[in-house]
């Protein structure tokens, strides 16, 4: 068995193409992707790909006054155990980049083969100079933040889906083991007590231990082009059901996210392999018309928005 992503997605169709050849590129398996609520038709190329075999799409009817990841992620994880020995739990701005060896997630597994949750931390893309959307993330997004303060550290986790009963956007949680083992990518043990926190949790403790940005981490490419980030307003927040003010060129986690300090073309090794993914997946029957549409609803939108 091989090493699965879950994620919840809303409105990325112009995205998931590039997104899911990354990750396939770099040695996962089943991608499972539940969708909501989608209006760009991501959920008709979910399908598509979904039919070829390419995803396991679930349509996540979320229940009122619930958050979209909460529900996501329960029915997600209810799919993948007994599945997968592992699950990464990203969005659609978020790629795997593993700084070892060859760039493959099996690399960084070897790291940790007794761990039950590896640690991975956040590293923030900014907008590059980017005024308008140009057209895929990995090759135009190059910079990026430099070392993070421990208070804007944040992090992402590959974890043993039979080990946890939920899973947040940034961690797993209810363990089902009585001490899970929590490490960070260099595979040293780190304090599990997020692990058990009921409420979201975001970074682990001590900040320094935890992050081993050298060999692994997430490329979170949240901010992107100013017209593409101003769209989020609409699309809302995953994990509660408010709060899409953040989603303001200018706001606090706007400029907070928007960081172009060091640039950073390490993962655009995986370029070649990329490439050849996207096109086997656009070669699947209705994939590349659907993403066609997605890309025209994309336009479309951004056009309005600016008027």
């Amino acid at each position: 068995m091989t090493p699965a992503i879950m994620s919840c997605m809303r409105d990325e169709g112009a995205h998931l193409l590039e997104w899911l050849a990354y990750h396939r590129a770099i040695g996962f398996g089943e991608i499972v992707v539940c969708s909501n609520d989608c209006t760009d038709g991501s959920d008709i190329l979910l399908d598509r790909l979904h039919a070829a075999g390419a995803v396991t799409h679930i349509r996540n009817d979320v229940p009122p006054g619930t958050a979209p990841q909460a529900s996501g992620a329960r029915r997600a994880l209810d799919h993948l155990r007994g599945r997968a020995p592992w699950v990464l739990h990203i969005d659609a701005d978020e790629f795997l980049n593993v700084h070892l060896g060859a760039g493959r997630v099996h690399v960084l597994l070897a790291q940790a083969p007794d761990a039950d949750c590896i640690a991975l931390g956040w590293r923030n893309f900014g907008d590059n100079g980017h005024a308008a959307w140009p057209g895929a993330t990995l090759p135009h997004f190059t910079r990026r933040e430099g070392p993070p303060a421990p208070d804007e550290a944040y992090f992402k986790c590959l974890f043993r889906p039979d080990r946890f009963g939920h899973a947040h956007a940034h961690m797993p949680t209810d363990p089902r083991v009585a001490d899970p083992v929590l490490v960070n990518a260099a595979g040293e043990r780190i304090a599990n007590g997020q692990l058990s926190a009921t409420a979201p949790r975001v970074r682990f403790f001590p900040v320094g231990k935890a992050l081993r940005l050298d060999h692994a981490c997430i490329n979170h490419y949240g901010v992107k082009s100013p017209d593409l980030f101003s769209l989020k307003r609409a699309r809302g927040r995953g994990e509660n059901t408010s709060g899409a003010g953040k989603y303001r060129v200018g706001s606090q986690w706007h400029r907070r996210a928007n960081r172009n300090d060091v640039e950073d073309t390490s993962i655009l090794r995986h370029r070649p392999a990329t490439d050849a993914a996207l096109a086997e997946l656009r070669a699947l029957p209705g994939v590349a018309a659907a993403e066609a549409a997605c890309r025209a609803w994309l336009d479309t939108a951004r056009l309005e928005a600016a008027r």
